[in-house]
């Protein structure tokens, strides 16, 4: 049996910009980073940031161009 408090919270969202990475959480929260934490991201032209995927159900996020991945538990780590 599986409950809301053993789930992982998973990524529902993401906004990237100049300078931060945004990513809305399904429990309600955002986690806000800069980007510069991630350096291929932060190199990426603004369209490549814009291109990410959700993977796992959203336990991560994927940038195929920039062969970049982030987890959610990474980012609330942070």
């Amino acid at each position: 049996m599986t409950s809301s408090a053993t789930s992982p919270v998973r990524a529902i969202d993401v906004k990237v910009g100049k300078v931060y990475l945004e990513v809305s959480l399904s429990d309600g929260r955002a986690v806000r980073v800069p980007i510069s934490w991630y350096p291929r991201l932060a190199a990426g032209s603004r369209e490549q940031r814009q291109r990410w995927r959700l993977i796992g159900r959203g336990i991560g996020i994927h940038w195929e161009e920039l062969d970049e991945d982030i987890s959610v538990e990474g980012l609330l780590r942070a």
